[in-house]
């Protein structure tokens, strides 16, 4: 449904071109994430990485600045409006890949990615707000799954993209690449969007209102029961990204070809995603996720199985992560969708702590999970099935344990 402000009908993308900005402001995380993969060995030899697996940071700090500084960014939204922030926000992005660019050390490169991880908060902050102020229930989640869909092209091809950088130049090429994307996505923008919050709906900065919006997504059962739980499985694609690049290179030692057998299993998620924004009409948001569900922890529990009983080739890794993804791009638009559906009148608010502790938490586990990399994948299969089973009992808890069953007052009937 289109938002209306009073009696006058706010102006408002056409559902194509949100989608498309949607999409766009998203792929600033995964292309940040993804066209590093490949250079990640290369950027700790050269700046001094202690160990092998410190080159995960490089990863882990962007995620975890992105998560953390959302919680903060969700009051700015709901007071100066979904467009100033954004752009500010792009500023941001560009300037963090500008010292990146310039890091003489790898304290120096974190501490860069960090703040390009603070500043890349507020865009996904703000477009979930746009996204909220025009669509809610089914409509929202078709958005998101469009959206996803179509960024799914960043992550599927960043790291050739990087790796085809590092071919013809140094890493800090990559960033610079990152700086002209943003610099593009600030100019449409500026030009196309409209600000999508009326004047007379902007909240103060004040105290008091500000907390009593995160606790009452707190307080919402629904709210914060779907974001742990799509927090716990994308933990998972957090570990697994964070380590690719030794489990690819070290483990299966493909070598030139990282960058199609990571875009492979990529490719799973964005066809789930197509498939979601079909189906979620049809069936509703909780039976896709709630099967979904099921389904991720069945096989990562077979998968762990056979690597800890015969061992792990890359094939069976290929197949068995490709499903585990395609579980993922059902879960994540529609737990987003259903987290956010209760939240309209504080959606800017209701963003951040949804990406706060979504992110943040994501980030962290994951983290840990591809810091326990040990020459093996049998780590990142188990910490996929441990996380699995935690997103279940979230999920049987949000639901109180009736499960596959539509809303109505979600929107789902």
């Amino acid at each position: 449904m289109n938002v209306k402000s009073g009696t006058q009908q706010r102006a408002t993308l056409s559902f194509a071109e949100l989608v498309a900005i949607t999409a766009a402001v998203m792929a600033l995380n995964a292309l940040a994430i993804d066209m590093m993969l490949p250079a990640l060995g290369t950027i700790g030899d050269e700046l001094g990485a202690a160990r092998d697996n410190d080159r995960q940071l490089i990863i882990v700090v962007y995620v975890l600045g992105n998560g953390i500084a959302q919680l903060f960014f969700g009051p700015l939204v709901d007071r100066f409006g979904r467009k100033r922030v954004l752009m500010w926000s792009l500023g941001g992005y560009v300037l963090g890949s500008l010292l990146s660019v310039i890091a003489s050390s790898f304290t120096l490169l974190l501490a860069a990615r960090a703040f390009q991880g603070v500043a890349t908060a507020a865009a996904r902050v703000a477009i979930i707000a746009v996204v909220r102020d025009q669509y809610s229930g089914r409509r929202m989640a078709q958005v998101m799954s469009l959206a996803i869909t179509i960024f799914m092209a960043a992550p599927i091809l960043a790291p050739g993209f990087g790796q085809l950088i590092l071919f013809a130049g140094p890493w800090r090429a990559i960033f610079l690449a990152l700086l002209l994307y943003g610099l593009v996505l600030a100019l449409w923008i500026g030009w196309r969007m409209p600000e999508t919050l009326a004047p007379e709906q902007r909240k103060e900065l004040r105290a008091g209102p500000i907390i009593g919006a995160y606790m009452e997504f707190v307080r919402n059962r629904t709210a914060i029961g779907y974001t742990l739980a799509s927090a716990l499985c994308f933990a998972a694609l957090f570990g697994y990204i964070s380590a690719s690049e030794q489990i690819f290179l070290e483990l299966f030692e493909v070598g030139g070809a990282f960058a199609f057998a990571f875009a492979a299993i990529a490719a799973s998620l964005g066809a789930a995603t197509l498939i979601n924004a079909r189906l979620v009409s049809r069936f509703g948001m909780r039976r896709l996720t709630h099967g979904a569900l099921l389904v991720f922890i069945i096989v990562n529990l077979i998968h762990l199985a056979i690597a800890a009983t015969m061992g792990e080739t890359f094939i069976i890794f290929m197949v068995f992560m490709s499903v585990s993804f395609f579980c993922l791009g059902l879960i994540g638009p529609n737990s987003t969708a259903m987290a956010m559906d209760p939240m309209g009148h504080i959606a800017g608010s209701a963003a951040a702590a949804n990406g706060f502790a979504g992110t943040t938490l994501a980030g962290f586990l994951g983290g840990i999970v591809a810091r326990l990399y040990d020459g093996t994948a049998i780590p990142i299969i188990l910490g996929f099935a441990i996380l699995g089973l935690a997103a279940f009992a979230v999920v049987l808890w949000t639901e109180k344990g009736r499960l596959f069953q539509p809303h109505e007052e979600d929107g789902e009937e």
